[in-house]
């Protein structure tokens, strides 16, 4: 059954100085523009300025990824909100849109490293896209910018190393002590020889035969 999504913890640090985009799909725009709204009021709800948000409107969800794309190449942006409307209709459209958009955006996320989040409602009927717009079941828009804020800090710490590495432990020439090695194992790693091996008393080595 589908709900709201949980409610992320705000970042302490304030991202005054970073910069984020909204993408906006025209497709069902009146939809849309409540997505948009929603993204808006978590992106400002961050304390980012006006100057630090953008939103940028292509034709339809299956734009989504192709514009994030150019935006996230750029390297101006802390994060990329993706916010459309795709609504079930008598063909199989529905489904190809949905699943290349969904696609997409995930791979631009993956191959640039910017935060790309999907705020796209993929919905059976215009009734259930109003629901998820602002409605009794949340706001997507504002679910994607929240998830955007958090991605882009969470990379934030793991570039200051604060995001839980394991400890590492110092080569041994760092600390002054002598490697170890198993019996019969060279600090090559290779095994040591130790001459001919004698068959024990008593045994006799058969005979080969050509």
């Amino acid at each position: 059954m589908a709900g709201r999504a949980p409610k992320l913890r705000r970042a302490a640090r304030n991202p005054g100085s970073l910069r984020f985009a909204i993408v906006a799909a025209r497709f069902n725009e009146r939809i849309t523009q409540r997505l948009v709204a929603g993204a808006l009021q978590a992106l400002r709800a961050a304390r980012l300025g006006p100057d630090s948000i953008e939103v940028h409107w292509v034709p339809g969800s299956f734009e989504l990824p192709q514009a994030a794309s150019h935006l996230a190449a750029t390297g101006r942006y802390a994060g990329i909100v993706c916010v459309g409307v795709v609504i079930r209709g008598q063909t199989p459209h529905f489904e190809h849109v949905a699943r290349e958009a969904a696609s997409g955006i995930r791979q631009v996320a993956l191959a640039t490293g910017v935060p790309a989040t999907f705020g796209l409602i993929t919905a059976l009927s215009e009734e259930q896209a109003w629901e998820r717009a602002g409605g009794e079941v949340g706001n997507r828009g504002e679910e994607a910018a929240d998830a955007a804020l958090q991605m882009a800090e969470w990379i934030h710490q793991l570039g200051n190393g604060r995001a839980g590495r394991s400890p590492t432990r110092a080569p041994a020439s760092a600390t002054g002590e002598r490697p170890s090695h198993a019996p019969g194992i060279s600090g090559s790693g290779k095994r040591a020889s130790r001459g001919p091996v004698q068959a024990p008393r008593g045994l006799r080595r058969p005979h080969r035969t050509r």
